[in-house]
Order: structure tokens, then C-alpha cells, then sequence
């Protein structure tokens, strides 16, 4: 199913995290590599151009000595903060109730 695949893309451990960061910001790599410190190089290169080609990060040449890229979030992708928000805020109240489940289940 194609929705899942784009949920599974734009959802994952460190999309969320870049997202994050760029709907701050427009940042390049190394910032990026920074403000999620523990995610490797590799994951993040596929991370950005899973983004990228789903069409919520944009990638721009910055002209400069030496060449920089900057990356940012696209009007697309920032239709994408208010589900999030809600998603994660639901997590929040009800993480106790989970816990308490998994507690549970894990006695069994």
C-alpha cells in the first residue's frame, strides 16, 4: 500500500528528528549531522533524500566557496507539522496507560 510506504518514510527514527530541526530552520548537512548527533552519516543521507523524494525537503546549492548545500522544509512538508504535533502530543498524555500495558504484558 503506497501509504504506508510514505508513512513508513516520513515517520521513521530520524525523519521526525530532521523535520524538526527544519521547520526551525533551513540547515545544511553538518548542522543537521549536530543537532541529531546520533544518527550516522549514511542514515542521514538516506533519510534526506527519502524526504526529498517524497517531496517535503527541498535541497539547494548554496553558492559559495566551497559549494554548501542547505536543506529545508518544503510548503509541503510543513502541512505535515500539525499532525505530528497532534500525534506526538497524544503520546504524551497517554504514555502512562502505555507503560502501565507494557508492564503488564511483560509480567505474563
Amino acid at each position: 500500500m503506497a501509504h504506508r510506504e510514505l508513512l513508513d518514510q516520513v515517520l521513521d527514527k530520524w525523519s521526525l528528528s530532521v523535520l524538526n530541526e527544519l521547520c526551525e530552520r533551513p540547515c545544511r548537512f553538518n548542522d543537521l549531522r549536530r543537532a541529531v548527533p546520533a544518527v550516522t552519516q549514511k542514515s542521514l543521507t538516506a533519510t534526506l533524500r527519502r524526504l526529498e523524494r517524497n517531496g517535503i525537503v527541498e535541497r539547494n546549492v548554496v553558492s559559495s566557496r566551497p559549494v554548501a548545500v542547505e536543506y529545508r522544509i518544503t510548503p509541503l512538508g510543513k502541512t505535515m507539522r500539525r499532525p505530528v504535533d497532534v500525534l506526538l502530543e497524544w503520546v504524551t498524555t497517554h504514555m502512562p496507560e502505555i507503560e502501565r500495558a507494557r508492564q503488564a504484558f511483560d509480567l505474563e
